[in-house]
């Protein structure tokens, strides 16, 4: 009896959170430990094209996830545009192009909800891509991440190479970044409520008004999304793409506003006093809601409501950065 070939898969980005959830799929599909292969930053430093392609003449991966990325919210992005730019280019650029190099026939590219303008019509449908303006606080970013998807059109018209793109909307999950400055909504209302509750501080001040509508997604679905992309014959990808507009949408399929997700948090973590917004912060984007039917058409379905998703959440934080029991509710 022969021994049954696994490919080996690269995960780009194993340590941040979409990483890390996209091991742990390809790991509860049957993928062996041993053929998902994984570099952290200073083992490999993505922003160097030398080193990105010695490691794939060397390694020899098969099939590749790009998940690593600069990210951040709205007050990194507004602070550190080059970086964004020019490190979430470099990253994508030097990976496809090695792997392109190296005859690596798949690969999946992440990028982000913000690449559609600002004001697209809801839900956003893949086609609304470059139709418009982009939201300010992150056009940095989702430039790169446009570019990400291009990159993966041409190599594909060009080469012929099977390079996808999957769109999420915001992820939140175990492995986020709960940085008290850089990290995102949810984390970041996460880890304000939980230290107000922990200092019973009577009120917590949110930016912005509250207003904007968004769509979150629990990571580990997110991460099962991915995998069934790269999992679809190629004849069905391409059926439900074109070859200029080849990326899929993966969100949740439904939204709120900020307030009653700040709302939910606190309730979540367990803090009982004021939520107060301040509109002399910046809001974003009035409402960023993916249109998900082509994914779910084709069969795959989110499993974790938000409450759970968040109770889950606020577990990983406080198992993480508490070294304490959660208690949620």
């Amino acid at each position: 009896m022969t021994a049954t070939h696994h490919p080996k898969i690269y995960v780009a980005g194993h340590r941040g959170m979409a990483g890390s959830a996209i091991v742990r799929a390809l790991l509860a599909q049957g993928t062996p430990q041993q053929s998902i292969l994984t570099r952290t930053h200073a083992e490999l430093d993505l922003c160097n094209q030398q080193a990105v392609g010695d490691f794939f003449r060397t390694a020899k991966p098969d099939v590749v996830y790009l998940a690593a990325a600069r990210v951040g919210g709205i007050w990194a992005n507004s602070h550190y545009p080059a970086d964004f730019l020019y490190q979430n280019l470099m990253i994508e650029a030097n990976v496809l192009d090695a792997a392109h190099r190296n005859g690596v026939q798949q690969l999946l590219f992440l990028g982000s909800s913000c690449i559609y303008p600002r004001m697209a019509p809801q839900p956003m449908a893949e086609g609304a891509l470059l139709t418009g303006t982009l939201e300010p606080t992150n056009e940095p970013y989702a430039i790169a991440k446009i570019a990400g998807i291009k990159l993966c059109e041409s190599y594909q018209r060009q080469y012929g190479r099977d390079y996808r793109s999957v769109m999420p909307t915001n992820l939140y999950g175990p492995g986020d970044n709960y940085h008290p400055v850089h990290s995102h909504v949810i984390p970041a209302l996460i880890r304000r409520f939980h230290e107000a509750k922990i200092a019973s501080s009577a009120q917590v001040v949110i930016w912005g008004t509250g207003t904007p509508r968004r769509e979150f997604l629990y990571v580990d679905d997110m991460a099962a999304a991915c995998v069934f992309v790269m999992q679809l014959d190629l004849a069905t990808y391409r059926q439900h793409t074109t070859p200029m507009c080849s990326h899929l949408n993966v969100g949740f399929g439904s939204d709120l506003p900020i307030a009653e997700l700040a709302q939910t948090i606190a309730e979540v973590v367990g803090y009982n006093g004021n939520i107060v917004f301040d509109p002399t912060q910046p809001d974003g984007a009035p409402r960023k809601w993916m249109d998900s039917s082509v994914l779910h058409n084709l069969g795959w379905r989110p499993r974790v409501g938000l409450r759970e998703g968040l109770a889950l959440a606020y577990a990983d934080f406080v198992r993480s950065h508490c070294g304490e029991p959660a208690h949620t509710v």
